[in-house]
């Protein structure tokens, strides 16, 4: 539950501006995540997320790593995390995750941005990949074998 948990929140800080701790809170339970702001203190502090300056004046929650396309090492870390198996046909992969967290894997997939991928579709523990190329599939799947730990 933590690493969907700490997936979440680092999703939602990417697309939100989120300033403070109960903000923070307040939108993971809307997510359906029931969280303490202790909680949401600790995993602040494991992500090791800073407060910026907006363009508007008001500070947010970010990263303080980036990588190569916009995720940090950490969502990449949990990502892994989370993939179970991987199994593909014809240009369709079908990633098996723990329980619960496909809408977040499947989110920061997405945010991979791999041009190979036109789309996911996400369950509670299945994603499915529509790959654009059948002669791509294989690539595909070899990249999200190498992150299953």
């Amino acid at each position: 539950m933590k690493t969907i948990r700490q997936m979440a929140i680092l999703d939602l800080i990417e697309k939100q501006a989120i300033e403070t701790q109960e903000d923070l809170a307040e939108a993971l339970r809307a997510r359906g995540i029931k969280v303490t702001q202790a909680t949401v203190s600790r995993d602040i502090k494991e992500l090791r997320l800073l407060k910026v300056l907006t363009p508007a004046g008001l500070y947010k929650y970010a990263t303080a790593d980036k990588a190569e396309n916009g995720m940090s090492d950490r969502l990449i870390r949990m990502l892994s995390e989370s993939l179970l198996s991987v199994a593909a046909s014809n240009n369709l992969v079908v990633v098996k995750t723990l329980n619960g967290s496909a809408n977040v894997a499947a989110e920061a997939l997405d945010s991979l941005r791999w041009p190979e991928i036109l789309g996911t579709l996400a369950g509670d523990n299945t994603i499915l990949l529509i790959i654009r190329a059948e002669a791509e599939t294989a690539a595909v799947v070899r990249r999200l074998q190498d992150m299953i730990k």
